[in-house]
């Protein structure tokens, strides 16, 4: 039942390289291989803002106050076709100060973790509007594109198997002229296949600038969406076989709650089409023409893993139906045995009825075998009922 995806290209041909996508996703597997998937957001979820606070980062009253050392993760890669060079950021504000190295093409931030103290360092230090700044903050965001004054601004929202369910994570980038800027949600480094790309000599993402890497990086996660797909369909199979075997309540309620996750899938997934859309459409934004080439193909992914959703609701759709089916099958094998159990004791019942009779003329009654003869009669009704039925084909035969 699971539908085929495509399947990832080479590390350099423009796309992740492969253990990026299959990696240890079935290694992980579910811990019960009936389990549940579901789709669970990152543990870091900010609430939104209350009615009538300033828009943008202002709404943050601890923008000014540091996070904790292990909450948040800032990594800096400065590249250039000759050279690269990896910073685990301290302190963000002392680095900023820092005049950038003049052989640096691009510098790319990497943030994990949500922290307004960082996000308010880095909006003053490039500028980017405010009310992207908090949009990286409040998660979850719907997918989305939104071009700015010297600057993009896009939100994905990263699909990962996480054993027992399937988790989400909202991952922001800012494009810039020279710099690409990436916010996610959690201290986890996910874009290790990418760096190992960065560190290769004659690497493309070296001698490309930020809108490649921009490019990789939505391409790396519109593609981690297709194991996790596989994984899902592997499960819509196991819902089919335990429906087939025994159309129980839980089934039904897995059913539907399966639809229900096909749902939030689609809500993640649909936009997507629309931003890379815009991204493609949007002349203003910091991209070349031939970058522009590469994300079609990203566009045509999220095109396919669409596709696949809506496959899979299909089937969910179609699972409902067999559970019905299994269920008015049931039925109709009980209702078939209690039919037949009447069919073979009315009329011995009818027999037993007559001659039950408090009369005291009946034929039969003073013949010293009569006891006999009823009983006699009684197995001939059954038996001749039991050829009847097996001739018609009720008793697990063909009819003749």
């Amino acid at each position: 039942m699971s539908a085929s995806s495509t399947p990832p290209k080479g590390s350099d041909g423009g796309r992740p390289d492969q253990n990026l996508l299959t990696g240890t996703l079935h290694q992980l597997g579910r811990a019960v291989s009936w389990a549940l998937p579901g789709i669970h957001g990152a543990k870091s979820r900010v609430a939104a803002a209350a009615p009538g606070m300033a828009p943008g980062i202002e709404s943050f009253t601890d923008r000014d106050q540091a996070p904790e050392p292990d909450k948040v993760r800032v990594r800096v890669v400065d590249y250039a076709p000759e050279r690269v060079e990896t910073i685990e950021v301290g302190q963000i504000e002392s680095f900023l100060a820092r005049p950038r190295p003049e052989w640096v093409k691009v510098r790319w931030i990497d943030v994990g973790g949500t922290s307004p103290y960082v996000m308010e360092r880095l909006r003053r230090a490039y500028a980017f509007h405010t009310l992207a700044a908090e949009d990286v903050l409040r998660v979850p965001q719907r997918p989305k594109m939104e071009p700015y004054e010297g600057c993009a601004f896009v939100v994905l929202q990263r699909l990962q198997q996480a054993r027992e369910h399937i988790q989400t994570e909202q991952v922001s980038l800012l494009l810039f002229a020279d710099a690409l800027l990436t916010f996610h949600e959690t201290p986890e480094e996910p874009w290790a296949a990418i760096r190992a790309r960065l560190d290769k000599e004659g690497s493309r993402l070296r001698s490309h600038g930020a809108d490649y890497m921009l490019y990789a990086l939505l391409d790396a996660l519109v593609d981690q969406s297709f194991p996790v797909l596989e994984d899902f369909g592997e499960y819509l199979e196991e819902l089919e076989e335990r429906i087939i075997e025994c159309a129980d309540a839980q089934a039904q309620r897995r059913v539907h709650a399966t639809k229900r996750d096909l749902i939030h899938l689609r809500r993640l997934v649909w936009p997507v089409r629309e931003l890379m859309s815009s991204l493609l459409r949007e002349e203003a934004l910091p991209i070349t023409h031939e970058v522009r080439t590469y994300l079609r193909d990203v566009y045509d992914h999220a095109i396919q893993v669409m596709d696949i959703i809506e496959t899979y609701r299909e089937m969910v759709a179609s699972l409902n139906d067999l559970y019905m089916s299994a269920v008015s099958n049931r039925m109709n094998e009980v209702m078939k045995v209690l039919t037949l159990m009447a069919s073979f004791f009315i009329p011995i019942t009818f027999v037993a009825g007559v001659y039950g009779m408090n009369f005291e003329f009946i034929p039969e009654l003073a013949w010293p075998y009569s006891y006999g003869i009823f009983w006699l009669v009684c197995l001939s009704i059954v038996a001749g009922l039991v050829i009847y039925f097996r001739r018609k084909g009720w008793l697990g035969g063909g009819p003749e």
